[in-house]
Parts: structure tokens; sequence; C-alpha cells
């Protein structure tokens, strides 16, 4: 998800949570040994503050939890404690609305800088809470399809939040230097499938399509659109879809845990939808998740 780069100045001094501890932003650092920052050895998790609650925070935590075990990371942590430590956190930089967070695990330092994970100890744990506008992008973006697919899943499973983001940031640099703000990605068969941060949504004669959600992400923000669509009488289809059927779409989204959803005006130049007459049924969806969510 593109962010706005005018940044918020009271994040200059926000408190960084490492293993326990608090660090003022330019003290907070990790070891160079770090398994993440070696290898892109860890799972991470965004979630969002919205009226002093941090949104489907369970659902997030179970995620976080899976892709950790999935990965054979032993987290030494109860999901409480993980909880009790976003609260502290949170209460150390005295927020209560509009803040995000970001929870990462790595397998720890290595005791030399080498692939093999038992030369991993513990785990690092950080937590990187800032203040953050949900609709920080409200004029919408621009979508530019790119060579760079989505893996199968015995390469890199994409369902996996792990460190290792690399095939989607080069991704997301073909989109920037074809002058979009992100990628949309197929996956390897050439269905359209994903962003490369978010996930991806057409409307097309009054229905909502997605991808099957078998080589991306499944996001909590897209899981909470289906099942809106869903108690809302919204046609909602989880299908192989083309580039042949997107660029006839009436309407595009994205979602994210960051951006929520955010409207997107073009795809490889192509307009989607009419600005005349607006994105109806992105416009309902995004009320009533606004509604969900107390905002």
């Amino acid at each position: 998800m593109p962010v706005n780069k005018n940044t918020d100045k009271r994040n200059e001094n926000i408190k960084i949570y490492i293993n326990g501890s608090f660090f003022d932003r330019d003290d907070a650092k990790i070891s160079v040994f770090d398994s993440g920052f070696l290898l892109g050895d860890g799972i991470w998790e965004g979630i969002r503050l919205v009226n002093n609650k941090w949104m489907f925070l369970d659902e997030h935590l179970d995620r976080l939890f899976e892709g950790c075990k999935a990965i054979d990371i032993n987290i030494n942590l109860s999901k409480e404690e993980i909880k009790d430590a976003i609260i502290e956190t949170q209460k150390q930089n005295n927020m209560n609305t509009s803040a995000h967070a970001r929870l990462m695990i790595t397998r720890g330092n290595k005791v030399k800088p080498f692939q093999q994970p038992s030369l991993s100890e513990g785990i690092n744990f950080v937590i990187i809470m800032e203040h953050s506008e949900a609709d920080s992008i409200k004029q919408g973006i621009n979508l530019i399809t790119v060579p760079q697919v989505r893996g199968l899943p015995m390469s890199q499973d994409p369902k996996l939040n792990s460190h290792s983001k690399l095939n989607c940031i080069l991704a997301c640099i073909q989109a920037n230097k074809a002058g979009g703000d992100e990628a949309l990605m197929l996956d390897p068969y050439g269905f359209v499938n994903t962003t490369n941060s978010c996930n991806f949504f057409i409307v097309k004669n009054n229905e909502v399509w997605t991808s099957t959600g078998d080589y991306c992400m499944n996001g909590i923000t897209r899981l909470k659109i289906i099942e809106l669509c869903k108690n809302n009488n919204i046609p909602i289809f989880q299908k192989n879809f083309s580039l042949v059927d997107v660029y006839s779409s009436q309407e595009a989204f994205i979602t994210g845990t960051l951006g929520l959803l955010t409207q997107v005006l073009s795809i490889d130049g192509r307009s989607i939808g009419n600005e005349n007459i607006g994105w109806p049924v992105s416009e309902k969806l995004r009320e009533l998740y606004r509604n969900l969510i107390n905002v």
C-alpha cells in the first residue's frame, strides 16, 4: 500500500518495544546477526487501533502464531503476553486511536551469519507503533500490471506473512518505474491475483470478484469485506479471472490493514469506472466496513 510521505511529527518521539524493553526511535536497534536482518527469517503482522480497540486482534494473533509454527519458530510467549506487550506499547506512546502497529518476530540472533536455523538463538520480538490515519490515501491509486508473479506454495507460500518480501518489493519497483503507485500481480497461471501489498477486488455486473486466495496473503480486511458482501446480499465470488475482465470492470479497489478500502482509479493506463457517477458498490462497502469498526 502506498503511504502518505508527509510524516506525522508525533512519530519522531515514539517508543519502540524490543524484547520487553522500550527505546526511543533513534535508539531502537537489533543486532546485525538477527535472523530477520540476515535472511528475512521471521513473521510479522500489522494491526490498527480504532477508538482504543485493536481491530480483529485475535484473528491477527492467530495468523501470527500459525505463521511462526509453519516456519518452525517457537515463540515462547502466550497470546496474552503478546497482547500485554501491545497494550503497554500503546500506553508508552499515549495512543488511543488512529494508530498502526507492526509486530515482528524473527528466529533471533545467529551465532554465525549462515542460513542454518539451528545457528539462531531464541527470538527477537519487536513492536513499532505509529500514529497513522486509516484514510491517508483518499484520492485513490493507479496500478500497473508487472511481470513479477506470486509464487507457488512449494517455493515460498504467498500466504505466509514473512519478512522475505523481495518478490513483492521487486513488483513494487517495476510498477513505480512505470508510473504506478502499486503493482498488480498475476498468479503462476496468468490469472489476476493481488497487488504487491494488498488484496485486490473488482466489481463487474454488480458482482464483487476477488481471487481464489490460493496465491496471496488471505488478509483479515479481505475476509471482512467478503463477509460484509455475504451479510448484505452483495454477490461475491472468489474465482479466477483475467486482465480482460479487469479492464472492463466497473470498479476496482484494494484492501489492507493500513489503508482499509482504497479505490483503484486506473490499471495499466485504463480508467476504471466513471468519476461522474462514482463507485457505488465500493462506496457502500467502505461505509459498511467503517460501521463495522465504528469509525
